[in-house]
């Protein structure tokens, strides 16, 4: 992670938690168990996954939001505009059960990937942008697969 600030890298790996923890409490029951009594149901399993999903959407549409601040013009409405979609996504698509959910929040991590390409490919990101966004979410997409795959 070559020019990954410490802080951003230490911060976004630590963002995984609940999506790691919800893999793990789906894989294994009795630590499904533990973690029902403990915190209670919705903090285990898919639950926490796709309430945290939602959340982490909203949160990069903010930071996308960010990114638009600093172009101008025509690529700023577009930037702006496009900002917005994961936390659209986040609101619209993650009823309908926990498989379809999941579903669709592998989609829309799959497409917020994207849209942190263009805004890093604009120069609006920072040049270690990628690096930390291609772990991050290959690992998230790992985890909400977990739910939805097995």
């Amino acid at each position: 992670m070559n020019g990954v600030p410490k802080a951003a890298l230490y911060l976004g790996l630590a963002g995984l938690i609940p999506f790691i923890w919800g893999a793990l409490t789906y894989l294994n029951s009795d630590l499904n168990a533990w973690g029902s009594r403990q915190f209670g149901a919705r903090f285990v399993g898919p639950y926490i996954q796709l309430f945290y999903g939602s959340v982490i959407l909203s949160f990069m549409s903010g930071v996308l939001w960010g990114f638009a601040t600093k172009a101008s013009g025509s690529r700023a409405t577009v930037g702006y505009t496009l900002s917005v979609l994961p936390a659209l996504w986040a609101f619209f698509m993650t009823g309908g059960g926990p498989v379809n959910a999941g579903n669709n929040l592998i989609a829309g991590f799959a497409g917020l990937l994207v849209l942190d390409a263009i805004f890093w490919y604009w120069g609006l990101a920072p040049n270690w942008w990628m690096r930390l966004r291609i772990l991050l979410t290959v690992i998230v997409l790992l985890c909400l697969a977990v739910g939805v795959y097995l």
